[in-house]
């Protein structure tokens, strides 16, 4: 079984004692794929040195995080810009609104997804897809490109049955990872009706650990665990779900394996 994680920060401090032998447990159950999304100025260059390192296995992945749009984000915008015209990046992320933590730079806020929405419709990238407490607003933005050739995943989705739909229907993947365990998620419900070939997964390291490991340091090492789980809801196995999710993560990415 090969898997991909499609969302994992490795590249974190988090990691900084044992990252190589974080990234050789991964590989040893399968997982083969790491994708890098950026955060802001100050995460480029650890999370290039990452991909430097394993040219093979990690891929970055460029933008500004919606919780880094503070009063500066006009010159991390041109950063992301001039980084994303490089040509070297998978997907233009993590990109999106969150409103959970501050509403102070709200407008700022739908002012650069709106904008790296514009970049990755320019260059024919995916978007990954930050939507915290934002659901209607990230609709209400993504509904200015109504009828352009949109593609990206919906990062740590948890929202409902009915979005999920929504979010499909628009040709974008929804990224499940360590939630799904979670004993009182709902997400099993809101998945129920959405094909494995709508889903891609995930860990979002360091963050989000799955069950039994939840509340410790994450790691991609647990995607078989939400794989697994993901197999139980569809009546599957698991060799089937990383099948599928691999397949579409790598055509989503337009990597050649």
């Amino acid at each position: 079984m090969i898997f991909c994680d499609t969302h994992t920060h490795l590249y974190l401090k988090e990691f900084e004692e044992d990252r190589g032998e974080v990234i050789q447990r991964a590989k040893n159950v399968g997982v083969e794929y790491f994708f890098l999304p950026n955060i802001d100025s100050g995460s480029i260059t650890a999370m290039n040195n990452l991909r430097s390192a394993y040219p093979e296995n990690c891929f970055a992945m460029m933008g500004l995080h919606p919780t880094s749009v503070k009063e500066n984000f006009e010159e991390e915008l041109a950063l992301v810009e001039k980084e994303l015209h490089s040509g070297s990046y998978k997907a233009v992320g993590e990109v999106g609104i969150d409103l959970y933590w501050d509403k102070t730079f709200r407008p700022q806020q739908y002012e650069a997804f709106h904008r790296q929405i514009e970049w990755a419709l320019e260059m024919d990238l995916p978007l990954i897809i930050h939507s915290r407490e934002s659901y209607n607003e990230i609709m209400e933005v993504l509904g200015h490109f109504k009828g352009k050739p949109l593609k990206g995943i919906f990062h740590c989705f948890s929202g409902t049955a009915e979005q999920a739909k929504r979010i499909t229907d628009m040709g974008f993947y929804l990224g499940i990872g360590g939630v799904l365990t979670f004993k009182n998620s709902k997400l099993s419900e809101s998945l129920r009706d959405i094909p494995v070939e709508n889903i891609l997964l995930e860990t979002d390291a360091p963050f989000l650990a799955p069950v039994p490991h939840r509340g410790k340091r994450n790691e991609s090492t647990y995607i078989p665990l939400i794989a697994q789980k993901l197999a139980d809801i569809k009546g599957m196995s698991t060799a089937e779900v990383a099948e599928i999710t691999t397949a579409g993560a790598l055509k989503l990415f337009g990597i050649n394996k």
